[in-house]
């Protein structure tokens, strides 16, 4: 049956709402993890993987633009409809898109100019940087720079199929778009031996399934709630949307300048091996994380809408629901990490004993943030959805970049190098405590 943005949602529509936004992030989230399996089993020492590791956060600054205009937007076009308002509805869509596009151009430019100098200096404080691990961190940059305006269409899409009642199609195309990156790593990387660059051409091609696809249905897809089209250029249309998802923007900055943070912090401690354990938490955190930010995207048109519509027994409703779920979704993540530790840790080592034991530590310690990082990134997008901007971003923001980087300078003056891996663990708890006393000071105000 067929759940729409407008019903009562039971249990059994929030699980079917979110499904499918569910399984779009999961994929999405594979792109990186795809290319790190590959690379580390199929290239010889630790330099393409580190390369990659390192370069990849710059590139998600730029990419999550069209997340920001994605979630923003819809929390707004979700309003509009709320309120009967279809026409400005689609104008608003089509702007949002047209607008993201340019964005896209001109950042992808900029960043194209950038990722040398950057990352040439994050090279420099490390240990035991080579010349190779550097010119791959520039080659696999440079060629994802690239796809960087499709792949924003992507995060876009990903929320407006949602507010148009097709999560399965949005699915669908996710689900090609992860396909044809992993089918095009294995040729590329393990049939070619390309490296990098086969890595990077692998991502790009699945930015273009998971993007322009997309874009051709909505252009053409005419009887549908939302379609492109024409609209006139309102710059308050596009302020609006930017502001409503400045929290996921400023979360996918926060969490990139955080892993630069930690990639510069652990290169001098350990070196290269620092920043592979990173970076394998990191692609776990990828998976799991993706699972409660495409529940919170499923949910969030329905969020908007019940608020375009006045509706705060809904609203509750809706909350008090997600609530459960998140905290049972927590707690089979972390015993799903503790399991799968062992595994993990020795499948991107290539042999290496003392980097698995590194990062089977690494693994334990994270393991704790699943307890509590649902809850916080719900609560940002719950904000975001009830257009109050403003809190989300401080949820956002104080979650990815202020605490944690924070402790991430703090605990090691304190305590030794080991102490990086529960500077994250703190910082996210501290997040949790502060959006739960946003939601609760701000629970009169939206009646939820």
């Amino acid at each position: 049956m067929k759940v729409h943005i407008s019903d009562h949602f039971t249990y059994s529509k929030i699980l079917r709402m979110t499904a499918f936004p569910i399984v779009m992030m999961v994929f999405i989230s594979l792109y990186s993890i795809v290319d790190g399996v590959f690379i580390a089993n199929f290239t010889e020492g630790g330099d393409a993987f580190a390369a990659v590791n390192l370069v990849f956060p710059f590139i998600m600054i730029i990419g999550s633009i069209g997340f920001m205009m994605g979630t923003g937007g819809t929390a707004y076009v979700s309003k509009l409809l709320g309120e009967k308002n279809h026409v400005k509805a689609n104008k608003s869509f089509s702007l949002i898109v047209y607008a993201t596009i340019a964005l896209g151009v001109i950042f992808s430019i900029g960043g194209y100019f950038l990722i040398e100098p950057i990352v040439k200096a994050m090279a420099s404080i490390s240990i035991d940087a080579t010349e190779k691990m550097i010119s791959d961190a520039i080659l696999y940059g440079k060629i994802l720079i690239s796809g960087q305006v499709v792949f924003m269409l992507q995060n876009v899409f990903q929320s407006f199929f949602l507010v148009a009642e097709k999560g399965k199609l949005g699915f669908l195309f996710t689900v090609s778009a992860g396909v044809t990156n992993m089918v095009l790593d294995a040729l590329l990387i393990a049939g070619l031996r390309m490296g990098v660059t086969g890595a990077a051409i692998a991502t790009v091609m699945g930015y273009v399934v998971g993007g322009v696809g997309p874009l051709l249905y909505f252009i053409f897809k005419r009887d549908g709630i939302i379609c492109l089209g024409k609209t006139n250029v309102d710059f308050k249309i596009i302020g609006r949307s930017a502001y409503n998802g400045m929290s996921e923007f400023i979360g996918n900055i926060s969490m990139s300048v955080v892993s630069i943070v930690y990639n510069a912090q652990l290169l001098k401690a350990y070196g290269q091996n620092g920043i592979i354990a990173y970076g394998v938490i990191m692609y776990v955190s990828f998976v799991f994380l993706s699972i409660f930010i495409g529940y919170s995207l499923g949910m969030a048109p329905a969020v908007g809408y019940n608020y375009g519509a006045k509706n705060k027994e809904e609203l509750h409703n809706i909350l008090t629901k997600s609530m459960m779920v998140i905290g049972i979704t927590s707690i089979i993540m972390i015993i799903i990490s503790i399991v799968t530790a062992v595994p993990l840790s020795r499948l991107f080592s290539n042999g290496d004993e003392s980097l698995a034991d590194l990062t089977l530590y690494a693994i334990r310690v994270y393991s704790i943030v699943y307890l509590v990082v649902g809850f916080s990134i719900y609560i940002s997008s719950f904000f975001t959805a009830l257009n109050n901007g403003t809190i989300s971003a401080v949820c956002s923001i104080s979650r990815t970049l202020i605490f944690q980087v924070a402790f991430a300078f703090i605990l090691p003056l304190i305590f030794s190098s080991d102490s990086l891996w529960w500077a994250i663990v703190t910082g996210e708890i501290m997040s949790f405590l502060m959006c739960v006393g946003f939601l609760l000071i701000n629970k009169k105000k939206y009646g939820y």
